[in-house]
């Protein structure tokens, strides 16, 4: 179940997101978790998501279709993500609705995408989810470097991931660790992992061994 629901996290695109800021910085910058309503951690506080989720984040915003509380989508996204900074649906929902509308700060949404992320990951540095979808902005953004170091960080927390893997063996390609790659993707691909790109890319690179161990 955990492999199908963030499968699709692999084919996303992203805008760009900037170096990890210190705690004062991010706080500056992004503004304070403090929150009329939370905030609350989107991993253990689930009693808490059923009224947030009814009145803000519905399937049709999620769907980036329409806003529930007004017209802007990003605002009722912004809400959630307010009273649950590492709500990994939202954050998904957020650089979606970024993308669509071409800027970093969609409308209503008050805060950039760089800042929705430090947010999340000051709020729970603990959760390798935001990790993972960070690190995999960063690459499709072109930082692949940063996107090892923020997958490899995220890999620390979570070491049976495949999605976490695949795209860790992704950014490994693009910045030249061919062998490192091959693990990653040897270790996705034993786990179950559907996408073959990896693989692909590696084949013509002429990089892909089928006698590599997934713990190799």
């Amino acid at each position: 179940m955990r492999l199908k629901r963030y499968v699709l996290l692999a084919s996303l695109v992203s805008l760009a997101l900037p170096a990890s800021l210190t705690y004062a910085q991010g706080e500056a910058v992004c503004g304070s978790l403090q929150n009329g309503y939370g905030p609350y951690d989107y991993r253990t506080d689930k009693h808490r998501l059923e009224i947030v989720e009814r009145y803000h984040f519905t399937a049709e915003v999620e769907a980036l279709q329409k806003g529930k509380s007004s017209s802007a989508i990003g605002s009722d996204i912004a809400y959630t993500l307010r009273a649950f900074p590492n709500h990994h649906r939202a954050l998904l929902a957020m650089t979606k609705l970024a993308r669509k509308e071409r800027t970093a700060t969609p409308r209503g949404a008050g805060h950039s995408m760089d800042c929705w992320f430090d947010r999340a990951e000051r709020f729970r540095s603990d959760d390798p989810m935001v990790k993972v979808i960070h690190g995999m902005y960063l690459h499709q953004t072109g930082k692949s470097a940063e996107a090892v170091a923020k997958l490899e960080a995220a890999r620390q927390l979570d070491s049976q991931d495949a999605n976490l893997d695949y795209n860790l063996g992704l950014a490994y390609f693009d910045v030249g660790h061919y062998e490192k790659a091959l693990q990653s993707a040897h270790r996705a691909y034993a786990a179950g992992f559907p996408l073959p790109g990896l693989r692909e890319k590696l084949k013509r690179a002429g990089k892909w061994r089928e006698d590599l161990r997934p713990d190799e």
